[in-house]
Formats: structure tokens, C-alpha cells, sequence
């Protein structure tokens, strides 16, 4: 193998490879199941040998490690979204500090081992947003992070390559006629427009690119919308506690760390335990913020995870599904209506919206000059996702396909191409 695409995501990394005008996708043993998309997940076990470095591993197997070990693991999940964060310089885990780059790195060194390969190929396309996740992100950081951690894996030619465009090279293998599309990655942490024009010559697609937008705002969201609504009112979101007197209200901040994957799983620092203590001290609801304590000391990112995780999948098929959350003394059950949660993500849907609209117009052109619409990542499954477009567009110019494998197979192609460059950002 001499090329690599490598679609790392907010929430699944997958590898892939360049096989002349085809592609093999990387594929994970575990268990006697095959795995495709490895979760973005990393763990560090506390090290038995006194002094050792901590353990780390990632996707299935962090999980893993977590669920047989709670207490002396640390469980990292959506940590991209710190790519571009110039407020977060690194982590304490346990007695060990790590910067992004080394995450990242570490990450994806793990991957390399389950895939079992020696080394990774020494030319790489690799993914990256047209806007990085976070309050101000600062894309010339994330770009040196992820050139740090690529230089410690020993990659040697590396191209950044947009994931809509990466996308819409996969999709446009399959196009017979000159077409211009508008690509929309919805994934974890991100939604990405692009708009490329494709014409066909003596049998390979070119492409010419018309636009790109993106906003961080996705799948991450969503998950945030449950969790405030229907989590975080039972521990203690909007109690008040006494300070000189005067009655005040619990900090939302702390609610809000809550509710999204990258800040919950660094909450467990002992400044943060040792300030909600305080505040149930006096607090009208004492009982459901030292619940919320004793969840984050249990490291609760996966179990929450994996129940608010259920109930948006299932919120694809069904009008109202069951929701459930029980761990260290906290027992959530109840129902969540398809209504319900597109009323809570609407804020969300009119900014994912409002950017494809701005694709759109900076491409100079109207919905109707659009031939055809690509939908790919894992947030295009939503339901009021897809009403989106099927609002802007006519149904029939709509597709969709391989949500999870799409870019990284796009990446592939673009890594084995003699014109990895032409396609950077």
C-alpha cells in the first residue's frame, strides 16, 4: 500500500486504500465482528507500574477499557473539537499532560495497531472541516496540530483535503454526465457545503470548485439539546443556592459542560467537584447537584452517551421512543417525542440551514442550477436534516449513500491520484 485516505471524524475515524479505481476500506477485528467506522474515542488506564505512563487505547477497545475499569480509566470522546481551541492547551490525565497533537497522535497510533499494520503508508489525504468545531476556532492551529501529530506518525507527503470535497470526488465516480453538485458533510461536530462544478474528460472527472461554507454545529448539538432537556432538570439545571444572603442561580455553565461530549469528559478536575460541592451546600436542590458530582467523579460520558445516543437513532423511525439513564443513584426514564426534539434542535436546523444557503449564494447560484445533492455523515439520517434540503430541492436530485464511509473513500481515491495537490485546501 502505497497511499492512505484517513477520515478522522468528531465521532468515527475511518481508514481507507487506494486500489487502482477501487477502494478497501480498513476494516477492525473485534471479537469476531468486523468494524469499519471506529469510534473517536481514546482512554487512559492508570498504569500499574508506579511512575508508568498511563495505557491508551481507542475506539472499541477504550470503551472497553472503560466499562471494566471506571475508576482508573479516563474516557476522552469528541476531543477533534478542541482542534482549533486556543483556550485549550492541554489535560491533565492523571499525572501526565497532553497537548492535541499528542491525542491525535496517540489516537491514531492505536488505530494503526488494530488495523495491524507495521507502518502507515508514507503519502496521506487526510480530512479536515471547512470550519473547525468551537466558540472562535482558529484554523491556522488546527493546522499546525494536526501537521505535529502526522509528523510524529511518520507521514511524509500529506494533503489536507476538505471533507465535502473529499465527498464529492467518492460521489462523483459515479456520475456519466457534467454535473454540478452541492455536497453536505453533517457529521459530529461539523456541517460543510461544497460546491463543485464536475465535467467529464476522456473518462475522469475534474472539478472545479464554486464554494465552500461550514459552521460547527451538528450531530454534537443534537446530543446537547436531549441532554439539557431532558437530563440536566434533574440535576439541579435550574436550582438556585444562598450567597450573602441573597438567593442566586446555579451557574448554567457547568449544565452546559455537561451536555456536550468534549467538555464533559475533562469536568472530572477537582476544582470544578470541589465548586459544585460548595453550591449543593446551600442549594435548594442539594440532592440533584451532588448527583451530578457523583456522576462526573464516575465518568458518566459513555453511559450518556450511549442512551442519548440510542434515542436519536431511533427518533429516525419512530414519533416518540423511550429514554433511559440510570447510574450512581440517578434514574432518568421517560419518553422523547420526534416533536419534541426537532423543536429543541430548530435553532440548530436554521443555522445548518441558513450555511447552505450561503454555499449557495457565494457560488453565485439558485437552488434550480443545483443538478444534484449529496448528503453524507452520520447527521444526515435526522429526519428534519433531510427535510431541509427536500425544502430547498425537488426530492429526485437528492441522494445519498455510504454516510459514515463516503469521505474516507473519497480521500482514498484523491490519495492515489497523480493529483493529490490539485485537491488540498
Amino acid at each position: 500500500m502505497q497511499a492512505i485516505g484517513i477520515d478522522f471524524g468528531t465521532t468515527n475515524t475511518v481508514l481507507a486504500y487506494p486500489m487502482g479505481s477501487e477502494v478497501r476500506v480498513q476494516s477492525f477485528l473485534r471479537e469476531h465482528a468486523a468494524h469499519e467506522a471506529l469510534r473517536t474515542t481514546l482512554s487512559f488506564r492508570r498504569n500499574p507500574v508506579a511512575g508508568g505512563k498511563p495505557l491508551a487505547d481507542a475506539g472499541p477497545w477504550a470503551i472497553q477499557d472503560y466499562i471494566e475499569a471506571p475508576e482508573d480509566t479516563r474516557f476522552l470522546q469528541s476531543f477533534k473539537s478542541f482542534a482549533a481551541s486556543a483556550s485549550f492547551t492541554d489535560t491533565a490525565v492523571f499525572t501526565s499532560r497532553y497537548r492535541f497533537e499528542d491525542l491525535m497522535a496517540i489516537y491514531l497510533g492505536k488505530v494503526q495497531d488494530h488495523a495491524r499494520l507495521e507502518h502507515f503508508p508514507k503519502r496521506l489525504a487526510i480530512g479536515r472541516p471547512v470550519t473547525f468545531a468551537g466558540q472562535t476556532p482558529d484554523d491556522a492551529l488546527a493546522q499546525r496540530r494536526y501537521a505535529a501529530a502526522l509528523d510524529a506518525l511518520g507521514f511524509e507527503k500529506v494533503s489536507y483535503v476538505l471533507e465535502p470535497v473529499a465527498a464529492a470526488y467518492f460521489y462523483a465516480q459515479r456520475l456519466t454526465r457534467d454535473a454540478v453538485i452541492l455536497v453536505a458533510d453533517l457529521g459530529g461536530g461539523t456541517s460543510d457545503f461544497s460546491v463543485l462544478r464536475f465535467r467529464r474528460l476522456r473518462g475522469r472527472a475534474t472539478a472545479e470548485a464554486l464554494a465552500h461554507t461550514g459552521i460547527g454545529i451538528a450531530g454534537d448539538n443534537f446530543d446537547y439539546r436531549i441532554i439539557d432537556h431532558v437530563v440536566s432538570p434533574r440535576l439541579g439545571k435550574n436550582a438556585t443556592y444562598m450567597s450573602w444572603g441573597k438567593e442566586l442561580a446555579v451557574p448554567r455553565h457547568y449544565f452546559a459542560s455537561f451536555s456536550r461530549w468534549n467538555e464533559l469528559c475533562l469536568m472530572r478536575r477537582p476544582d470544578v467537584l470541589r465548586e459544585l460541592r460548595e453550591l449543593a451546600r446551600t442549594s435548594s436542590s442539594g440532592d440533584a447537584l451532588l448527583s451530578l458530582v457523583d456522576l462526573i467523579e464516575g465518568g458518566v460520558s459513555y453511559e450518556l452517551y450511549r442512551a442519548v445516543s440510542h434515542a436519536k437513532a431511533a427518533l429516525t423511525d419512530h414519533d416518540s421512543v423511550p429514554f433511559r439513564f440510570k447510574l450512581s443513584g440517578v434514574d432518568i426514564a421517560g419518553k422523547i417525542s420526534r416533536k419534541n426534539f426537532e423543536r429543541w434542535i430548530a435553532p440548530d436546523l436554521e443555522r445548518i440551514g441558513a450555511t447552505a444557503d450561503e454555499a449557495l449564494t457565494k457560488a453565485g447560484l439558485a437552488a434550480k442550477d443545483i443538478d444534484r445533492v449529496f448528503l453524507t455523515g452520520g447527521t444526515s439520517f435526522v429526519p428534519a436534516v433531510r427535510r431541509l434540503f427536500e425544502q430547498r430541492f425537488p426530492k429526485e436530485k437528492i441522494d445519498s449513500g455510504e454516510q459514515l464511509l463516503s469521505i474516507a473513500k473519497g480521500l482514498a481515491l484523491i490519495a492515489g491520484s497523480d493529483e493529490m495537490e490539485a485537491w488540498a485546501a
